[in-house]
């Protein structure tokens, strides 16, 4: 009995687990088919969500790159409130073209109201010697018939001169070669107020080449490469330097104190005259100053031959202006000069004629050997004792003669426009009425104007107008002290730098603007873009067309054609260095 109650209490307590294990399986399966569908769930709704997200977002409009900071920071405005945003800006396009040129720091400078050298900054190339210094060292080669070394002393001045006729002042005269300006205006550079060794802030890149005195070195004798050994040489130099690169070199300026035909050799013929640095790609860019430049080309520009007078303050400016108002002044008009035999063309002849057979004309006549023409103190003494002084062409167009007669307070007289008023634009007013007299050479070659007749015309107001007006020029054409400066004149440094910045100023803002700053610009007629009225952007014809009407290849310069005597570069060249010959004796 006993084993058959254990067995059925084994088996009472057995049944009941049976149930309860299938039980537990049950609930696992569910817990784990809810799992499953709730991940699924979950799966599908994070795929929907970035699907759509995704959708809309490419649906909405891609704000510009001018806006994207305002958008990423504010994802939740409606629509309408961004496309205003966009609209109302400037355009994008335009800020970004202006920040590419790299030259639009040096502009900004202008805007420093606190800054005095805003917008005047000047960067000076540091040359290796061989293209300035040492050529000083070398200076007895540097003319064929004039010991240069003398002339080079007193920073460019030359040898100081004695008053011992009272014609001068007591201070500031000095022996000036009319070809130093290459180191005066060099040594003038170096006290400069607004230097910087920053280019990034340079309105202009001065190059302190002496190319005059370079040329003048191997003018005869030479063959073309040692002629052109140092232009190529520095053009390879300045195209290697990083600040070339901000313009192509159409910021640099450079200085020549010799005419501009020296340096515009037309050939690879040995025969021919001079060197092609003014002819060269690179050069072409820059703007090279000159004592003569021609009026068919725009990469070169006159400034003023040095006279004998370098004051060191304005006072001596001042004192000097005074003097030459209070002088007496005896003849009416007066030339000094050397006849022209050789040169059919040449007015010469007629007015040493017209001087000669006058009561109220006086002559200085220059010729070979000694003359009171190559004294400083002579020339000077006549140009104080005339109210008018002749001022023919030279060998060129240009003389010295023309800037030593005004410095004299002397009314210059010219006959061909291109010996100033085409040529010193920077320099002398527009309206050359004011401050001179023009005779057309064919009115004294053909014989039909008397000079004298023709200057006893003006009235005796006017007179004293003109003179007026030319001592008020005389600051502004001369050469100051290179070791000083004036307190607040501006001498002809200060003009040429001034211009220069102009020039450069012009075209960077014109390349901004996407403009030329002439329309139609044609080269050949540069001498009357200089000449046209402020607002004016195209040269049309002019009453001096005949004068510079330029010779055709193998048409003699002197013929009828040429609008009486237009010279070529060549013949204009090699006749100033007879000129130099003649002068020698100096």
């Amino acid at each position: 009995m006993t084993p058959r109650v254990a067995m059925r209490r084994r088996s009472a307590e057995a049944a009941p687990t049976e149930p309860t294990e299938k039980g537990n399986d049950g609930k696992n399966q569910n817990n784990r088919i809810y799992l499953l569908v709730s991940l699924s769930l979950f799966f599908w709704a994070l795929l929907f969500y970035f699907h759509f997200t995704e959708k809309q977002i490419q649906l909405q409009p891609q704000p510009s790159s001018s806006i994207s900071l305002r958008v990423d920071k504010f994802p939740l405005d409606p629509p309408t409130e961004k496309e205003p945003l966009v609209t109302t800006l400037p355009p994008a396009p335009v800020i970004v073209e202006k920040q590419e040129f790299p030259f639009v720091r040096a502009l900004k400078t202008a805007d420093n109201k606190s800054d005095p050298c805003g917008g005047k900054y000047i960067y000076v190339h540091h040359l290796p010697a061989k293209f300035n210094e040492d050529m000083l060292r070398d200076c007895k080669k540097l003319s064929l018939w004039t010991n240069m070394c003398k002339f080079t002393t007193n920073a460019g001045l030359g040898p100081p001169l004695e008053n011992v006729e009272g014609v001068f002042s007591d201070q500031g005269w000095y022996a000036t070669n009319q070809f130093a300006v290459d180191v005066i205006f060099s040594n003038r550079m170096k006290q400069y107020k607004c230097l910087t060794n920053d280019s990034s802030l340079a309105a202009a890149i001065f190059v302190p080449f002496y190319a005059g005195f370079d040329v003048a070195r191997y003018l005869w004798g030479y063959n073309i490469s040692t002629r052109d050994a140092a232009s190529l040489e520095l053009v390879d130099w300045l195209m290697k330097r990083p600040e070339w690169e901000i313009m192509r070199g159409k910021d640099h300026f450079l200085v020549a104190g010799r005419i501009t035909w020296d340096f515009r050799r037309l050939s690879e013929e040995e025969t021919d005259w001079g060197n092609k640095l003014l002819f060269l790609p690179a050069a072409k860019n820059m703007s090279m100053l000159v004592v003569e430049s021609s009026p068919w080309n725009a990469n070169d520009f006159g400034i003023p031959y040095p006279t004998y007078f370098h004051p060191a303050k304005d006072s001596e400016v001042f004192e000097w202006q005074e003097r030459m108002r209070n002088l007496d002044r005896k003849w009416l008009f007066s030339f000094a000069g050397a006849p022209r035999p050789d040169n059919p063309k040449s007015i010469r002849g007629p007015i040493i004629d017209q001087c000669t057979n006058s009561k109220v004309g006086k002559l200085l006549e220059c010729d070979f050997g000694e003359s009171k023409c190559h004294a400083p103190s002579s020339i000077m003494q006549m140009f104080q004792a005339s109210l008018f002084c002749l001022q023919p062409q030279g060998d060129s167009y240009t003389r010295r003669s023309a800037f030593d007669s005004m410095l004299a307070g002397c009314i210059p007289v010219f006959f061909h426009p291109g010996s100033a008023y085409t040529q010193y634009t920077w320099h002398l007013p527009k309206n050359y009425t004011t401050y001179s007299v023009f005779i057309p050479e064919d009115d004294i070659r053909k014989r039909n104007m008397s000079i004298e007749e023709r200057l006893l015309q003006i009235p005796p107001e006017q007179v004293k107008i003109m003179r007026e007006n030319v001592i008020n020029l005389i600051p502004g054409l001369i050469y100051a002290d290179p070791r000083s400066e004036l307190e607040t004149l501006k001498d002809a440094f200060d003009v040429s730098v001034e211009a220069i910045i102009d020039k450069v100023t012009r075209l960077r803002k014109n390349m901004i603007e996407g403009r030329t700053e002439y329309d139609n610009f044609v080269e050949e007629n540069s001498w009357k873009y200089a000449l046209l009225e402020e607002g004016q952007r195209e040269a049309g014809g002019h009453v001096w067309d005949p004068f510079f009407s330029k010779p055709k290849p193998g048409e003699d310069s002197s013929g009828e054609s040429n609008g009486g005597g237009t010279t070529i570069s060549a013949d204009a060249a090699k006749n100033s260095w007879k000129s130099e010959q003649r002068d020698k004796t100096q």
